[in-house]
């Protein structure tokens, strides 16, 4: 380096040695012959002695915390609602969600998915996964515990500027997205159309081999005729009965949400009921005994619907309990924690065996078909009781005992 560049280097120290000999000089300290000496010794010093260079290139830290993609795809697994295996290269679990382990609790980290989960389906789709790098999509059907689908994705995670095939740190995400409740729904739709068509033709069938019959060989028999009439009346307003519980169950499920607001005197409306149904009573020879609450016994909820639940269910005692001679209405206090009122009717006819009870108010479930066509049942009352009385947020409770006639019990708050 120059000496002119090295005493520009040295600037800053030169003055300084300047300032405290000018200083000494004022002071008294030192005379000014010494002192320019001094300044002119520090000035060759400073010109012959070679400078340090420093010389800082600009860097680029990148600081990479260990575990911390692992973590990433941890949180991201645990942000998911359905459930999530992340699994590596040889398919060993590296982690599972909160959904995934409660969903399937034997899947354990660190354990091949195939230990646990055998479907074939899934085991083909991670084998095929790990040697394509292709996504794969297909539904999954399980039978036990319960019979189950899903819809189930496996897919590779790919991270940038990589190969996902050759990589080995390689890992794909195994999604499952339920599908029960809409198969489900999809059964019940397919089997109310079924039923409801049924329901419907038999009836319908009558009547067109009956008016066939009325336009060719019996046209001029008097005595069929009227016979036959009477037949399609009946057949006719069976259908009538069928529709109008079908258009209800619609209107109760349209609004299945809303809570009613109306106020109702729950003993008056029993009564009531009562009174419409005397003529069906003793026509069974049936006494409809009530034991009320004296006074106003007041609920919320919907007048119309609520006069349907008990209608239905002092019907269905009637129909289905003439040989116990008497049906049972009481009212009472409910005595459990979110409930006012308990109605229960009790019949004591034949009954029913256990096995049948929890699926009575299953949409047209019959015990007997014969028997309740008979009674000109349409195979809804029961489902319609329980849509309106879970739209009170009420509970209702049936129970039978062969020989021992059947008690329903509606709470409501």
């Amino acid at each position: 380096m120059p000496v002119t560049a090295r005493l520009r280097a040295r600037a800053s120290l030169l003055a300084a040695m300047a300032v405290i000999l000018l200083v000494l000089v004022i002071a008294g300290s030192l005379t000014i012959v010494p002192a320019i000496m001094a300044l002119l010794a520090t000035l060759g010093i400073a010109a012959l002695l070679p400078s340090a260079e420093v010389h800082v290139e600009p860097t680029v830290l990148e600081v990479l915390e260990p575990g911390r993609e692992e973590r990433s795809v941890a949180a991201f697994a645990e942000a998911l609602t359905d459930p999530c295996l992340v699994l590596d290269r040889r398919a060993v679990v590296v982690h599972t969600n909160a959904a995934a382990s409660r969903q399937f609790p034997n899947v354990v980290p660190g354990n091949p998915v195939t230990l646990s989960l055998r479907n074939p389906e899934l085991v083909q789709a991670i084998e095929a996964v790990g040697k394509s790098g292709a996504t794969r999509t297909f539904e999954l059907h399980e039978t036990l515990p319960s019979e189950t689908w899903d819809k189930v994705v496996v897919a590779p995670l790919r991270l940038p500027g990589t190969d996902w095939l050759t990589d080995d740190a390689r890992q794909s995400v195994v999604t499952f997205q339920s599908l029960t409740e809409l198969k489900r729904v999809d059964a019940m739709r397919a089997d109310f159309v079924a039923n409801a068509s049924h329901e419907l033709r038999t009836p319908l069938a009558s009547l067109l081999g009956f008016i066939d019959t009325l336009l060719g060989p019996a046209a001029k028999d008097a005595a069929a005729r009227e016979r036959f009439l009477g037949i399609m009346r009946g057949q006719a307003e069976r259908m009538s009965k069928l529709i109008d519980d079908l258009l209800s169950l619609s209107r109760i499920e349209m609004h299945q949400h809303v809570r009613p607001t109306g106020s109702i005197d729950l003993a008056a409306l029993l009564r009531e009921v009562r009174d419409g149904l005397q003529i069906q009573a003793r026509a069974a020879d049936l006494d409809i005994v009530m034991t009320l609450p004296e006074g106003v016994a007041t609920t919320i909820g919907d007048r119309s619907q609520l006069y349907e639940v008990f209608e239905n269910l002092m019907d269905n005692a009637i129909k289905y309990g003439a040989s116990g001679k008497t049906v049972e209405v009481t009212l009472t206090p409910a005595g459990r924690t979110g409930f006012q009122h308990l109605v229960s009717v009790t019949d004591h006819g034949g009954g029913v065996e256990p096995e049948h009870v929890p699926r009575l108010t299953e949409r047209f479930y019959r015990i007997d078909a014969e028997i309740s066509r008979k009674q000109k049942g349409t195979g809804l009352g029961l489902a319609i009781v329980k849509h309106i009385v879970h739209r009170h947020r009420g509970l209702l409770t049936i129970k039978s005992r062969p020989g021992e006639g059947m008690r329903v019990e509606v709470l409501l708050p």
